[in-house]
């Protein structure tokens, strides 16, 4: 996913901004303190974007977690990141201020990075069979984000090695040097585990767990400090936006492309170690910025001491509470079949109770206190955005596979030549997101601008409707591809890249008007609320297409599929079955739309 931008609005904030910019120099017709948090987003979101495509690869073969393990692991690290922001920007409004917030995160997230990148010796595989433990040895081996073709897994049994091949039932073959089928084992019979070490572990969740709390303190606030830059009724503000929005997808671009392959080229450390250095570039921007930045995001007046000192202690109090979510989802077991529903909600981590219930009850809560606050007018443009921000947690469910299960897809089951020219690896493939909306945002603007000039631009549930129906639509897209894999049940990288461009597409139609529909729909005096709540929405989001990429495991041993095939059948029938649910949701929204609009009471 990339960002959009945090918008401020005229509900929840002072915008006669008496510190606003004054007309000086300019950048693009802007204030010329746009350019340095412009580049100081862009290097933020290459710290965030190139460690994000490293960290399912990260955690299945170098950790060797199950599939299962790590994108739960994703799931709940993506889940926070968009949580811990809703804190952050309330302590930075009320305390911080908007400047020393953001240095504070970058600080913190920079810690994040780079003790990330101390990953150690990669973990030992082994097998267990009968209750008898194997040694696994992997030929050829490659501790990096894209495994070398000639690795092997090797299973040693009374000094003599047999290679592991998985068959399309399930079943386990042991394999002599000449391909002969030594031993069968049946399906379930072959357990492949790994040897972790404990405290390299423990630094990467404690990792984690920084950079989570550091992006609540950086995330919302470097968009205020855009905010601020412009004075109320100051028309470039929209356009302004526009132009951060530019730096978040270039700096998406550049980490996507630059730390996979500094990881596959050096090592894990370096992909991971230039992520820090892109926040460190971040925090001297702001730390450093010669007093161009004076008057923006900062200090609240407060009465009483300086409550900063409190907030950094209560900040590093945090770090171990989210290290504890971690190791929770880490430590959940697995869902046994036939536990029902009740069975299923009582084995997903914490983090995940914690965020559905609250959701659950905070939709239907804020709905019961319109009701009675407010007239029914605005129940009903209410009630239009709750349903809306309720579609929007199956969009973003469906998209964030792209730094989960759609990247083990293409370290898989994709050819990703180039031409013929060179080979992408696995993490690079998540840039067609960035590159699309690049590509495609101007021409979907014109093309909405036109619609409009003429009376049928879409209204905001159809477009939502249209965004539904896409995301599903990539993944059928996909799906097809596959029927035409080659002989090493691979798919071709344009296949890939298809969906990507369908899936970014779908993308522009959702997410810049999400927040201003919430805005536009919400009572005035809890705006900020519901804007909690839309934030809220994508970290269920999050979450739960953590646990839908845990419905696309694949069996590996020592971090890699023994049968390819079986790989390609799993994630084409979960692809399909989750891209024809998707796209029939989309439908009903359609068909509802034109009730939502009546609800939206002439909202646009």
């Amino acid at each position: 996913m990339v960002d959009t931008p945090v918008v401020e609005t005229d509900h929840d904030l002072d915008l006669t901004r008496p510190h606003a910019v004054e007309p000086g120099s300019q950048w693009f017709g802007h204030p010329r303190q746009l350019a340095r948090l412009f580049t100081t987003e862009m290097w933020e979101r290459f710290g965030y974007y190139g460690m994000r495509a490293l960290l399912t690869l990260y955690l299945t073969k170098h950790f060797i977690f199950a599939d299962g393990e790590a994108t739960g692991l994703y799931g709940g690290y993506t889940a926070l990141v968009y949580l811990t922001p809703l804190i952050g920007g309330l302590l930075a409004d009320q305390y911080l201020g908007a400047k020393r917030s953001v240095k504070f995160g970058a600080i913190i997230m920079a810690i994040g990075y780079f003790t990330l990148a101390f990953g150690g010796s990669p973990s030992k595989p082994y097998a267990v069979i009968g209750g008898q433990r194997y040694e696994v040895q992997i030929d050829n081996f490659r501790d990096g984000p894209t495994s070398a073709k000639t690795e092997r897994r090797m299973l040693v049994d009374g000094g003599r090695r047999y290679q592991i091949h998985g068959n399309e039932d399930g079943s386990v073959s042991l394999l002599n040097a000449d391909g002969s089928v030594a031993r069968s084992i049946p399906k379930d019979g072959l357990q492949s585990k790994s040897e972790k070490n404990g405290t390299a572990v423990a630094i990467m969740l404690l990792a984690l767990s920084l950079i989570s709390v550091g992006n609540g303190f950086f995330k919302p606030n470097i968009s205020t400090m855009v905010g601020e830059l412009y004075a109320q009724g100051d028309r470039r503000r929209d356009s302004g936006f526009t132009i951060f929005y530019m730096g978040i997808n270039l700096g998406s671009i550049l980490g996507q492309l630059a730390c996979p392959f500094l990881a596959d080229t050096v090592g894990w450390w370096a992909g991971l170690s230039c992520a820090g250095f892109g926040m460190v570039i971040s925090w001297l921007l702001i730390q450093f910025n010669g007093g161009r930045l004076a008057g923006i995001g900062e200090t609240p007046v407060q009465a009483g001491p300086d409550r900063a000192l409190l907030i950094y202690l209560g900040a590093a109090v945090a770090v171990p509470i989210v290290f504890l979510l971690f190791q929770n989802v880490l430590a959940t077991p697995k869902l046994s079949a036939g536990e029902g529903f009740w069975g299923a909600l009582m084995a997903l981590p914490l983090l995940n109770k914690a965020l559905y219930v609250t959701f659950f009850l905070s939709v239907p809560g804020i709905l019961a206190w319109s009701w009675v606050a407010g007239d029914r007018r605005e129940f009903q443009m209410m009630l239009a955005a709750m349903v809306l921000i309720t579609f929007n947690v199956v969009f973003w469910t469906l998209f964030e596979q792209a730094g989960s299960s759609l990247t083990l897809f293409a370290d898989r089951n994709v050819n990703r030549s180039v031409f013929g020219l060179f080979e992408m690896s696995a993490p690079q493939t998540q840039n067609f997101n960035p590159v699309s909306i690049v590509l495609f945002a101007p021409v979907l603007t014109i093309l909405w601008g036109a619609l409009a000039k003429r009376g049928f631009e879409p209204p905001i549930p159809v477009k939502f409707a249209l965004a539904l129906i896409g995301v599903g639509s990539g993944f059928l897209f996909l799906v097809w591809g596959t029927s035409f894999a080659g002989a090493d049940f691979r798919v071709g990288l344009w296949w890939l890249a298809g969906l990507y461009l369908i899936h970014s597409l779908a993308e522009l139609c959702i997410s810049p008007v999400g927040l201003s529909m919430i805005t536009k729909l919400s009572l005035a005096r809890i705006v900020g609320l519901m804007m909690g709540v839309w934030f809220l929405s994508i970290s269920v989001a999050q979450s739960l297409a953590g646990l839908l990429a845990q419905s696309a495991s694949v069996e590996t041993v020592g971090g890699q599929v023994t049968n390819p095939k079986v790989s390609l059948d799993t994630y084409t029938a979960v692809y399909q079955h989750y891209g024809l649910i998707t796209i029939g949701i989309g439908v009903v929204l359609l068909v509802l739309s034109p009730l939502i609009r009546r609800w939206m009471h002439g909202v646009q």
